[in-house]
């Protein structure tokens, strides 16, 4: 093999090095006004990709799982003997000039040499009428869906704007719908999509990740905003269908309760309630040794999975409402 892996890997290190220059030279600069200051956004997190995407094909080269790598240490780096060093020197540059005359440079992030383009570039950023640019969000669409839905009311667009996110107000038994899912989704969606046009240097993914953490404890706890009473409810319902699982120590023993009693108490867990009296008391023995939020997800009821999924979509929306705040109450004045 003509030698490649070797230059392309110092190539490679040499454009992350001339990214993050370029990237730090950027937010040195001092942007004029709000469309150069989102431009200068857009052009950072073009290089941040660049970035990533150089360093995936730098950890393929390293991982070196055809052992092309190896080999080009092998043949290319072991000392030669005394008459050989200058053909070895000679036919080494040869095979490097070779690379670089087919590879164009040998560079990863651009057909031309002139990074300095980079700092130039004007993001092609889509925009509607009504956002401005990134000044107000547009929210429309969003707007006739919730007023033409059963969970929703008829209101002023001005007055959606500002209570959106309020989805306390909504009833628990129309928020627990496929259709209010569905509405849900399409409002994260659209502000994820304005988030990153807006503000492309936010991490959504490290957001949601620290986010969802979070949420899994106060689910357990029912102090998930606007689901309080969850944890308060399925208190009550526990007590009421008290089964204290230290005093049985078999399956059989549990069986003796009856397919009501199990239901009850497994149901209160948020569990499913059906099956043979036998399946329902070894469901419930499953708690014995294993935590409820441990617990495999299958044997939960699917009325409660629905409802943990909009909860914590509720709460990621909310989260980028915080983000946006600003230019959510701009929409709201105007």
């Amino acid at each position: 093999m003509a030698s490649s892996v070797l230059e392309a890997t110092r190539a490679a290190h040499e454009d992350l090095e001339r990214l993050e220059r370029l990237a730090v030279r950027e937010l040195q600069r001092d942007p004029a006004n709000a469309r150069d200051r989102l431009f200068q956004s857009h052009r950072v997190r073009h290089m941040l990709d660049l970035v990533v995407s150089t360093s995936d094909k730098l950890v393929e080269i390293y991982e070196d799982k055809d052992g092309a790598r190896k080999d080009e240490i092998s043949t290319h780096l072991t000392a030669p003997v005394q008459s050989d060093i200058f053909p070895k020197y000679y036919e080494r540059l040869k095979e490097i000039r070779d690379y670089h005359r087919r590879n164009h440079s040998a560079r990863f992030v651009s057909e031309t040499d002139d990074y300095e383009e980079l700092l130039k570039e004007e993001p092609a950023i889509e925009f509607t009428g009504e956002e401005a640019f990134g000044r107000y969000l547009d929210l429309h669409e969003l707007y006739n869906e919730f007023i033409n839905s059963k969970f929703g009311s008829l209101m002023e667009y001005s007055a959606y704007v500002g209570t959106f996110a309020q989805t306390e107000k909504i009833a628990h038994n129309l928020k627990a719908t496929r259709p209010y899912k569905e509405y849900l989704e399409h409002i994260l969606e659209y502000l994820m999509s304005f988030l990153y046009r807006t503000e492309p240097l936010q991490d959504i993914e490290k957001i949601f990740t620290k986010l969802e953490s979070e949420f899994e404890e106060q689910w357990i706890n029912g102090e998930v905003p606007g689901w309080e009473n969850k944890g308060t409810e399925k208190e009550s319902v526990l007590q009421e269908s008290a089964v204290d699982l230290d005093y049985y120590s078999t399956v059989e023993e549990l069986v003796e309760l009856g397919p009501e009693k199990l239901k009850e108490a497994l149901t209160a867990r948020g569990l499913k309630g059906g099956g043979t009296v036998q399946q329902r008391a070894e469901r419930l023995f499953l708690l014995k040794h294993t935590p409820l939020e441990k617990l495999d997800r299958k044997h939960f009821a699917k009325g409660d999975d629905l409802k943990k999924e909009i909860a914590l979509i509720e709460m990621k929306m909310k989260r980028l409402c915080e983000i946006l705040d600003e230019t959510i109450a701009k929409v709201a004045i105007a």
